[in-house]
């Protein structure tokens, strides 16, 4: 009888459901700790980015470059192709306003070279939009080349009219 027992209580205990609390307990803290670490991750990337826009703000204050654009009088060139015409007016956009003086005492050299390059241009290359932006990185390589160092940031075609 006693072995009768002791192999119904082996059984009884294989039945008993085991206990849920540690269980429990592991799940509770594996979602404490997603949770923290999703808090941390969202504090760091909001409040962080705010943190850089304000260092950005502080070192503009330090360091103040103003850009300036220079207005150049309208080019009206001849193409490559026989009896086509470009009336472009542009603007430079300069990296510092410190240079304006220069750019303003070698402006023969800058539109030399803007003439050069867009008189060599078919109407075909500087008609669809790529052909513009292409016109406009070449232009830039070749007014900082004029300038002897890179002083310009940008280009704005503030009139292209071709016939």
């Amino acid at each position: 009888m006693a072995e009768e027992k002791q192999a119904t209580d082996q059984e009884e205990e294989k039945q008993k459901p085991s206990r849920g609390g540690t269980k429990n307990l592991l799940i509770i803290i594996i979602i404490l700790v997603l949770s923290l670490a999703g808090g941390a991750f969202a504090y760091m990337h909001f409040a962080g980015s705010k943190g850089k826009a304000e260092e950005a703000k502080n070192d503009e204050k330090k360091n103040p470059t103003k850009t300036a654009l220079i207005a150049l009088d309208p080019f009206v060139v001849n193409l490559a192709e026989q009896g086509r015409f470009l009336k472009v007016t542009m603007q430079f956009e300069l990296g510092d306003a410190i240079n304006q003086q220069m750019v303003t005492e070698k402006t023969p050299q800058l539109r030399d070279a803007i003439i050069t390059l867009v008189s060599s241009k078919s109407a075909d290359a500087v008609s669809s939009p790529e052909g513009k932006f292409q016109l406009k990185d070449e232009l830039l390589l070749r007014a900082n080349q004029a300038m002897g160092k890179e002083i310009f940031k940008n280009l704005y075609f503030t009139e292209f009219v071709m016939q």
